[in-house]
């Protein structure tokens, strides 16, 4: 199938990337080596995909869309038999990284093989990292999906629209649910700005290139656990022009002891919650 043959699909969100710039900052801030196992999501025409099979030990790529798998198939025959690169048609959100990878090299399964139950294997976690020009639509599922699930990637690299990048970073001090959630998991930095001219077709706004980096559940270690935490940060975030205190009081056991709490955490009394900090909301999740 030719190149110029392939449309990109409204219905699925698709703007491909053509900018080898920006494909070369996302492989060098993933650090891709030929140790690696490389999981890609959503690797369209392949451009991206190239240049991870030049670094990395073993490419696993997860396509939706049937046309681009055929494309795909074909574009990397030499590189699927020799298995350095492993093909799956499923939707990213459908694949479950904890049954896909196992102690007895699971990576290699192919892809009519890797829906066998759970209980038919023996799982271990396995250390991969994550790249991906996802549709802007999926970011948040994405997200949550891959930071909280039970076999983590090691990194993250991902396109993002600019200004939800510039929520997670948070540089203004104004805190969000989103900011505040990937930040429990892992430590964001902002690789820098890819134009709307670097993609096709080409979408309405400009995208940035997200690192989550040191990912892992390190920091609920000290608090109870995450499910509180999260608890505690949506109740925090539910009306957000309402101060913190009031949005969360109804889960302390003594409302008039919210003020106490809030000293114990280093919180002023009036703060609402996109000006509390990470190592706050840990607290509130423990002494709550």
């Amino acid at each position: 199938m030719n190149n110029s043959n392939i449309k990109a699909k409204k219905s699925l969100g698709q703007n491909f990337l053509k900018s080898k710039s920006a494909i070369s900052a996302m492989v060098t801030a993933g650090e891709v080596g030929e140790n690696d196992i490389v999981l890609e999501a959503g690797p369209g025409k392949g451009v991206l995909t190239e240049e991870l099979l030049k670094k990395a030990g073993k490419v696993i790529a997860v396509e939706k869309d049937d046309a681009l798998i055929e494309f795909l198939r074909d574009k990397f025959s030499s590189e699927i038999a020799s298995s350095k690169l492993q093909l799956i048609h499923d939707d990213i959100l459908n694949f479950n990284p904890t049954t896909f990878f196992s102690s007895s090299s699971s990576y290699n399964l192919q892809p009519t093989t890797y829906n066998l139950p759970i209980t038919t294997y023996n799982l271990q976690p396995t250390t991969y990292k994550l790249l991906a020009n996802i549709p802007y639509y999926i970011t948040g599922q994405f997200l949550r999906k891959f930071l909280s699930g039970e076999n983590q990637p090691s990194k993250m690299v991902i396109l993002l629209q600019k200004e939800v990048v510039k929520r997670i970073m948070a540089n203004d001090g104004k805190e969000s649910i989103l900011s505040i959630s990937v930040k429990a998991y892992g430590k964001p930095k902002n690789i820098g700005k890819v134009s709307k001219e670097n993609f096709s077709p080409k979408p309405k706004v400009d995208s940035a290139i997200l690192l989550i980096d040191n990912i892992s559940r390190d920091f609920f270690k000290d608090a109870d656990n995450e499910e509180k935490f999260f608890q505690i940060l949506k109740a925090g975030f539910a009306h957000k022009r309402k101060l913190l205190a009031g949005n969360i009081k109804h889960l302390s056991k003594n409302v008039e002891n919210i003020e106490n709490i809030f000293e114990t955490c280093g919180i002023p009394p009036k703060a609402r919650a996109e000006d509390v900090k990470m190592e706050q909301w840990k607290c509130l999740s423990s002494v709550l």
